[in-house]
């Protein structure tokens, strides 16, 4: 029988995301990653670490975890990479920004990040937060070779997600000296949001004043 999260000792909202992370199982958690990289707001940092902690309980595997999220990962990067190749870099960062999930100059960032080291940027930065996802739209676009871009991507991502999980799993074994302070994670996870939440506002109100002043410069 599966455990809950209140037999890890999880409470409120991490509580909810540990019987979440249970109920899905590894593929499940693969499937998450893979939004990940569609919808960098969701992040694998996060995810990932968790998902290694809940392996020491039996509720999830560490071998399974690392394949689900390391294909998840490739699959994930190939349709952004066939969306570069189709429609353009231009387009591709258009249509995305438009989404407002992402913003164009992270976008533009990941491109430009490209552009500056070639195809070894697709490896590396599989490892670099920001960077990991939307350096696959530039790769299309300039037509990287299909093969070197799945095996950069492989081995970056499934190194990043070795990295993250397996920290997770060495917190998990360490589980009965965390109890105690299990209860106080909540207050550390809504603090998060709350931080995340003012700084998208902070980037998306500076971004329409960056818009509204380059209209007023042209006019």
């Amino acid at each position: 029988m599966l455990t809950t999260a209140a037999d890890h000792g999880f409470t409120g909202l991490t509580g909810f995301a540990a019987d979440v992370l249970t109920a899905l199982g590894d593929l499940g958690v693969g499937v998450l990653v893979f939004l990940e990289v569609l919808i960098p707001p969701i992040p694998s940092e996060v995810i990932l670490p968790f998902a290694g902690y809940l392996t020491q309980a039996g509720d999830l595997h560490l071998g399974l975890l690392i394949l689900w999220s390391t294909v998840a990962s490739v699959a994930g990067a190939l349709l952004l990479y066939a969306l570069g190749a189709l429609i353009g870099l231009e387009r591709a960062i258009r249509w995305i920004a438009w989404t407002r999930l992402v913003s164009r100059t992270d976008l533009e960032r990941g491109a430009a990040w490209f552009h500056r080291f070639g195809r070894w940027s697709v490896l590396v930065g599989r490892m670099i937060p920001g960077i990991r996802s939307l350096i696959s739209l530039p790769a299309g676009a300039d037509r990287m070779p299909l093969v070197t871009f799945a095996v950069f991507t492989a081995i970056g991502s499934g190194a990043w997600n070795t990295l993250l999980i397996g920290l997770g799993a060495a917190l998990g074994t360490q589980h009965a000296q965390l109890e105690g302070v299990l209860q106080y994670l909540d207050w550390v996870v809504y603090t998060a949001l709350a931080a995340a939440l003012v700084v998208l506002v902070v980037r998306r109100i500076r971004e329409h004043l960056q818009v509204r002043r380059s209209a007023a410069a042209e006019d």
